[in-house]
């Protein structure tokens, strides 16, 4: 069974810019469009979380600083005009309930300004996550975030940049300023400096632009002085709360400028500053920071490009606190603290849509670089395990081509924990789906229902495992989906999990045997790769991709080592294609990948990229490669008429990129489509579009991380109780062991020295007392995860024993 492709590569909701030219306002007719009740319910909370600003201010502001304030922002349109103007997007587009907000803020007299000429603000409304163009890199994408250029259709025009003001302080006089400030206790040449500063977009880039004669255009250099950035902010938290509030009262002032056209670069640069503002760490500045995010997310493509390739320039730990207070924010207006902090949920649903949008900008970003500036595991957000995972899921998969928000749209913010339970709710529900089929046919064929066909039975033979293996799944194709049960001819036992596990353990180690011809074992990199021997029948590699894809299912850890490369190949693409003709398991691949596989060969490719002689007449080589198979010498051609082509200076970089595609791909194509096939046909679920390739090796193969005092806290007993001493020997022993001793042990135990993906509390560990002599050995049943350990007089002896026991385990007691 497979799924086809999904039916449209762009069930994203489209971008600004899609239907209408990058920047171009809507037409008359839509902004003119009446506000829903949704906008209604915005109003109304922006203008009561404006109230509350209000009453902090009174306390802050006298009349004339008020007034003064005042005079700065734009006249304000009662709800009854904008009603009756249109709040929709368009060239009268109005933001009155934001505006309201700051009105509140700033205490402006009622019926200060011109209602009847409401102001036009071009700000794009975000609702439930319409009109964004698509940011995830991984899941069902119309466009992928131009990485080096965008399409010229795409491009935005450039307005032409009004002049900056002049600003000449520097690092060291601001530096000055504050130190005067912090001897002396007077503040005003620093509140004057961060209240002018942030006053508006164009003193944000007089303050920081590296150069404000330049128009920095280009992705590469944002032209931001980011060493004065970083100093302004660290010192920002240090000052006076007026100080601070001033800050905040610019930055809604330069959410509140007029935009008469497509965004310039100088205003893309003030949202790359404001973003790192330290401020937005606190709560009470939320609805500000919201409106920050909504106006970003809201950006057309064009300019998400130039935001995405200025943020991958931002020091690691600059980057890191951007994304933890974009995790905060969301998280945080999930399950509030205190709820009363924040408007209700119904009425700002736009808040984590925009969040979550912003940070997608930032996994591009991280995803551009090699290594990447943080793990993509900083991206995961925890507090998502604990929402309705299942209706996010069914959300994305049934109003894919909506415009409904769902995180499943930007899976790099979903933990693989989180990502496990819906990959197993997911198969629970296909096995309970195609049992049920079965027991309606054979009811419906008047038979005797049988509880046999509720589950994938499988018989074989220990003296011939791969070959009964091979057939039993070959001839029950149609019960890959149900719940698996295994059973050894001859010999008695119910499988409760136990024999099952046995069966995935031996039939690893048979198949990867180098005996056996299937893999080979690189031992530099210490992993498998495919036989690149050709012979006439490849569905040994498909029993492989059936029984990891089995594993999945029935959320066994395998013993197995591939390189990351192998889980690439594995998910391209992700959905088994419906034309059978396509190409699957080709996936672009680099020197880097062959060097987690063939150090040495990728070495020496290396090195002829960097020779700095005459490659053609010192190597004399030509587009060809020869390989070994069954002791007989053949060659191949990298590229048409290969053998005649030499590799030059000129062409080099071309001869090793054919080579890696022809080691990694090309030469081991039948194998490893083989074994995509028989993976897919257990596991085909688009739960796997969630997915990276490093996720879907935690899923087989389990997490190297060891925490041993979490295997402590989660151990069962049997015949011990956790304050015995023999148990207190054991834990004092293991803790102090080094990670490769303690890795021994997890194998010795476990079968295998990795964690599963719930960590080290589902392996369900147990010590059983062993009543044997105390000169026995520890003895392990890798089966049910279980240690029996005799009671040993000391902690020496422990000591050695254990260590003697799990060093030489390899086939212990199977035989």
């Amino acid at each position: 069974m497979s799924l086809q492709s999904p039916p449209a590569a762009a069930e994203l909701p489209p971008g600004p810019g899609e239907g209408h030219p990058p920047g171009a306002e809507l037409s008359s007719q839509d902004s003119a469009a009446a506000p829903s009740a949704e906008e209604a319910g915005e109003e109304e909370e922006e203008e009561g979380e404006g109230e509350k600003e209000m009453e902090k201010e009174k306390e802050k502001e006298n009349e004339k600083e008020k007034e003064k304030e005042g005079e700065k922002l734009p006249p304000i349109p009662s709800a009854s005009t904008a009603a009756a103007g249109g709040l929709e997007e368009g060239a009268k587009n109005q933001f009155s309930t934001f505006s309201n907000f700051i009105t509140t803020i700033n205490q402006k007299k009622e019926g200060i300004g011109n209602r009847n000429s409401p102001t036009q603000l071009v700000i794009p409304n975000i609702r439930n996550g319409r009109d964004h163009p698509p940011l995830c890199l991984d899941v069902r994408q119309k466009q992928r975030l131009s990485m080096d250029a965008l399409p010229q259709e795409l491009k935005a025009p450039i307005p032409p940049e009004p002049s900056l003001p002049i600003r000449t302080k520097t690092v060291k006089d601001f530096q000055d300023d504050m130190e005067k400030s912090k001897a002396s206790g007077d503040w005003k040449a620093v509140h004057n400096f961060y209240s002018t500063t942030f006053d508006s977009f164009l003193e944000i880039n007089a303050a920081f632009k590296k150069d404000t004669n330049s128009p920095f255009n280009t992705i590469e250099d944002s032209g931001i002085d980011a060493k004065f950035v970083n100093v302004v902010y660290d010192a920002l938290l240090n000052t006076p709360q007026d100080v601070q509030k001033s800050v905040l009262k610019g930055i809604i002032n330069g959410l509140l400028q007029e935009w008469t056209g497509p965004r310039t670069k100088d205003d893309l640069r003030a949202y790359c500053i404001l973003l790192q503002n330290p401020q937005f760490s606190n709560t009470s500045t939320y609805v500000i920071y919201a409106h920050l995010l909504r106006q970003i997310a809201a950006l057309t493509e064009a300019d998400h490009h130039f935001l995405v390739h200025w943020s991958k320039k931002i020091s690691q730990k600059r980057f890191k606190q951007v994304v933890d207070r974009l995790l905060q924010f969301i998280s945080l207006r999930l399950f509030p603290a205190k709820p009363e902090e924040f408007p209700p949920m119904v009425k700002c649903t736009w808040w984590i849509p925009s969040a979550t949008k912003v940070l997608a900008l930032f996994n591009a970003a991280n995803s551009l670089i090699s290594p990447p500036i943080i793990s993509y595991t900083d991206f995961y957000n925890s507090t998502l395990d604990h929402i309705d995972l299942m209706e996010e899921y069914h959300n994305w998969q049934c109003y894919g081509n909506s415009h409904r928000f769902s995180f499943c749209q930007y899976p790099f913010i979903i933990s693989i924990a989180a990502k496990k339970v819906i990959i197993q709710r997911d198969s629970e529900q296909q096995m309970i789906s195609i049992a049920r089929q079965s027991l309606v046919d054979k009811v419906s064929r008047r038979q005797k229902p049988d509880m046999n066909m509720l589950f994938l039975n499988v018989k074989v033979r220990r003296t011939h495992l791969v070959s009964d293996s091979l057939d039993e799944l070959a001839r029950k194709k149609a019960d890959l989906k149900k719940k698996l049960k295994v059973t050894f001819v001859g010999e008695a036992g119910l499988d409760m999990g136990g024999l099952t596990k046995e069966w995935f353990l031996l039939l690893i180690r048979q198949i990867f045997h180098p005996d056996y011809g299937m893999f080979t074992y690189h031992k530099d990199s210490q992993c498998h790769w495919f036989s690149s021997f050709k012979c006439d029948n490849y569905s040994e590699f498909r029993l492989v991709g059936a029984l990891m894809g089995l594993a999945v299912y029935n959320s066994i850890t395998l013993d197995i080592r591939f390189p990351p490369c192998c889980y690439k190949k594995l998910l391209s693409p992700p959905i088994v294609p419906c034309d059978h003709n396509t190409l699957v398991g080709i996936c672009g691949v680099t020197l880097d990948d062959l060097f987690q596989i063939m150090p040495e060969l990728a070495h020496g490719l290396s090195e002829l990229l960097s020779y700095e002689g005459n490659v053609e007449e010192d190597f004399y080589s030509t587009f060809q490669v020869f390989q070994e198979e069954f002791g007989v010498i053949k060659s191949y051609n990298l590229k048409p008429n290969g053998d005649k082509i030499p590799v030059t200076n000129r062409n080099r970089k071309e001869y090793v990129q054919l080579y890696v595609d022809f080691l990694l791909n090309r030469s081991i194509y039948k194998q490893f489509a083989a074994f995509y096939y028989g993976f897919h046909s257990v596991c085909a679920s688009y739960a796997l579009l969630l997915l990276r390739p490093e996720e879907v090796e935690i899923l087989v193969c389990g997490s190297p991380e060891l925490d041993m005092s979490a295997l402590q806290r989660s151990t069962q007993y049997e015949g011990y109780q956790k304050t015995d001493l023999t148990i207190r020997y054991f834990w004092d022993v293991v803790l102090g062991f080094s990670l490769d001793l303690q890795k021994k042990l997890l194998h010795f135990a476990t079968g295998s020295d990795r964690v599963p993906v719930g960590g080290m509390a589902d392996l369900n560990f147990k010590i059983s007392r062993s009543e044997t002599s105390t000169n026995w050995l520890p003895v392990a049943h890798t089966c049910f995860n279980q240690l029996c350990l005799p009671p040993y007089k000391n902690k020496k002896e422990l000591r050695q024993k254990l260590i003697i026991g799990i060093s030489n385990a390899e086939g212990f007691g199977l035989e």
